[in-house]
């Protein structure tokens, strides 16, 4: 079909050689596009379609003669579905643009088509869903209509009732339609699949055909919801003069405030508001705003939708056959491919937890080859119904770990393999608690003891310096160290005796591990590894506390106080702690500390807690505060680590973080500081050099 990929200044775009490859490739948009709008299916994924589209445009620039009826360049998105129910308006696609120069030339065409800089656009999130035109009488839900080939769609009144965001009666006895987006969320998604695959159907692929494929069906045994956002209102048969009037000439932005007005679901609610701006320049910093929040937003978009705010502009730039002159839609990367699954790995933690991980097809997303993705647990295999040698939907944002979606199972050939689960611990034989969905080795951290005796001796840990893997691999296969409190009671003379020991290395490693018993108790939790906790986890859970007495005392509701603790993760900590009873005993007998140093710890039931509800101390400059620290840090702080970094922001009062966000008070951006500090500055987030911070904590440095 196509004779490569060349890449320039925007999305790659697939060369096509001659006219039967333009033709081949013509006939192949059409299938894609037909197979997703009419079933939520498609051999293609959205970049490759993208791709396809743009060589075909490519090709018919260079060939004007040659240009076919059929091309989806003349098209409407979902012309090849039939409708017959005629739209008052056309209801038309987007042209796209992939770059700020692209962007750039766009705004330049419009104003030179409408005679003037356009002085208001309109700039919102490009839902990843399917436009519907929802018709209202005297503000009752009547019928909802397909875009179809543009001039008429497809009756789908039958889903009236399962969509949330579309209200039944407006708040006023209107007549008019409202135009915008059916979607699924990632949780309507999640619950669509589950439903679907306990009535024995296969899980689509993503929430965009899931949307398609639920709005269509009529005589399922079963409903599920889906999501409405407005995105335009226009007059109808029936409409009052004065209103039509006054539907016209309002701006796009003063559009939706009307719409929300009349009850109607809009982006206002959203992260991701629409909003207008004044000149090219400000929408290029609102689609990198957008495109920076992409990753946390509960449903999908693959892009920006600029137009021209103003109604008088809209008329001046006019529309062409498949597309308004005076909107475009400014495309992100791709967040989702279409690869396959070669094969899953099963692999131990140091815990014990057996984990399935996914062997791609390497596919590229975003930037990045991706080549794994994470499975979760046996379940999730299940729930999924995925199979070797499937397609698989991969899905990745920001810096989210890959995950698969769904099979696509419209594209199964019968030789799909179905995935064998292990019968027995692939790393030490042993048998499997499968007594939950996270799968475990009846052996636990023994299965893996030389890992969890490794991760507890790390430097954020005990920080047991000499204690490398070499080391504990040679104590564990001398009988020295069948857990971790025996790391404590190890005598001169039996690590004399190790090959390589001399006295001079002997002596260091008893000093460290004497030094390791003074190591605050988070630090003494993170390294007994409980399933659920980490490093930010355990010291949150020590500053609650203070004290290791305390903190087995804990029930599931109490443990549940410390923030970040859910209903679900609390049982299994508490649950973990009462198993590791026997070694915790060991290492109090050994000597280790088990208090938090500055913590205190919380009040008896009924009194007030002088801890906050997420166990900082209640004082300090960063009191309140959510700190992410990025690149290397200098002066003061130059040599601490990562973990002590975020210790010291716990000190000072604060709550550390790795990613930043919305919630996020305060960067502290170091040399070669990058994606972090440009998130931080998209989203007016202060930032403080290392110099800075080292300065407002200063009392709290040891």
């Amino acid at each position: 079909m196509v004779a490569g990929r060349m890449t320039g200044m925007t999305t790659p775009v697939a060369v096509i050689v001659d006219a039967v490859a333009y033709a081949q490739a013509v006939e192949d948009a059409l299938k894609a596009s037909a197979a997703y709008y009419e079933g939520g299916t498609s051999v293609l994924d959205d970049d490759a379609y993208d791709r396809l589209v743009r060589g075909i445009a490519a090709w018919e620039a260079g060939h004007p003669d040659q240009v076919l009826p059929d091309s989806p360049t003349g098209k409407v998105a979902g012309g090849a579905v039939e409708g017959d129910v005629p739209h008052t308006v056309a209801m038309l696609s987007l042209d796209n643009v992939f770059s700020p120069e692209e962007f750039t030339a766009w705004t330049v065409s419009l104003a030179r088509r409408i005679g003037h800089e356009v002085e208001h656009f309109s700039v919102e999130p490009k839902l990843d869903g399917l436009a519907i035109a929802a018709r209202y009488s005297q503000g009752r839900l009547t019928q909802l209509v397909t875009r179809g080939d543009g001039t008429a769609g497809e009756d789908v009144s039958h889903a009236i009732g399962t969509i949330e965001g579309l209200p039944g009666e407006l708040t006023e006895p209107l007549t008019l339609e409202a135009r915008g987006e059916v979607l699924m969320t990632t949780a309507q998604f999640e619950h669509a699949n589950e439903v679907r695959t306990a009535h024995g159907g296969q899980p689509f692929a993503n929430p965009r055909n899931a949307a398609a494929g639920t709005l269509r069906a009529k005589e399922r045994a079963y409903t599920v919801p889906m999501t409405f956002f407005g995105y335009g209102l226009l007059p109808v048969s029936g409409t009052e003069a004065d209103e039509a009037a006054r539907l016209g000439e309002l701006a796009h932005s003063e559009l939706m405030a009307r719409a929300a007005e009349l009850g109607v679901n809009t982006t206002a609610g959203t992260a991701v508001p629409g909003i207008t701006a004044a000149t090219a320049e400000q929408v290029l910093a609102r689609v990198q705003e957008i495109g920076a929040l992409r990753a946390e937003l509960p449903f999908g978009i693959d892009g920006i939708v600029v137009k021209a705010d103003l109604a008088a502009d809209q008329r001046s730039a006019g529309s062409g056959s498949r597309a308004p002159r005076w909107a475009i839609a400014y495309k992100l990367p791709a967040v989702e491919k279409i690869t396959r699954l070669l094969a899953v790995e099963w692999n131990v933690g140091r815990t014990g937890i057996i984990a399935p991980r996914a062997v791609l097809e390497p596919v590229e997303i975003d930037g990045s080859t991706i080549t794994y993705a994470t499975l979760h647990n046996p379940a999730d295999i299940t729930r999924r119904d995925l199979r070797l040698g499937d397609h698989v939907m991969v899905h990745r944002a920001g810096d989210v770990i890959p995950r698969i979606e769904a099979p696509v199972a419209h594209l199964r050939t019968g030789e799909e393999q179905s995935i064998v689960f292990p019968e027995t611990c692939p790393n030490c034989g042993s048998a499997i608690d499968t007594s939950e969905q996270r799968w475990r080795c009846e052996q636990g951290r023994n299965c893996h003891l030389v890992a969890a005796l490794s991760y507890a001796a790390g430097r954020d840990q005990l920080d047991i310096e000499g204690l490398g893997h070499t080391r504990v691999v040679q104590l564990v296969e001398a009988g020295l160290a069948a857990d971790l409190a025996d790391l404590f009671s190890l005598t001169r003379d039996q690590l004399l005796g190790l090959e390589r020991m001399g006295e001079t290395s002997t002596d260091n490693l008893l000093a460290a591990i004497e030094a390791a018993k003074g190591q605050p108790l988070s630090r003494v939790l993170c390294a007994l590894g409980v399933r659920g906790t980490g490093r930010s986890m355990s010291r949150r859970i020590a500053r609650y506390f203070a004290t290791m007495e305390l903190v087995r005392a804990a029930d599931a509701e109490t443990m549940q106080r410390v923030e970040g603790i859910g209903t679900e993760k609390a049982p299994s900590i508490v649950a973990e702690l009462a198993e590791l009873a026997p070694l915790i005993d060991k290492l109090v007998a050994a000597g280790v500390n088990m208090t938090e140093p500055g913590a205190t710890p919380p009040a008896p039931a009924g009194e007030d807690d002088p801890n906050t509800e997420g166990g900082e101390a209640a004082g300090g400059p960063l009191a309140g505060m959510t700190v992410v620290v990025t690149g290397a840090m200098t002066g003061a702080l130059e040599q601490l680590s990562r973990n002590q970094m975020n210790e010291l922001i716990e000190r000072a009062g604060g709550r550390s973080s790795s990613s930043v966000s919305k919630k996020t008070t305060l960067v502290v951006a170091g040399e070669g500081a990058g994606s972090k500090r440009a998130k931080a500055e998209t989203l007016g987030i202060r930032l403080a050099a290392p110099e800075e911070f080292a300065t407002l904590v200063a009392d709290y440095l040891t």
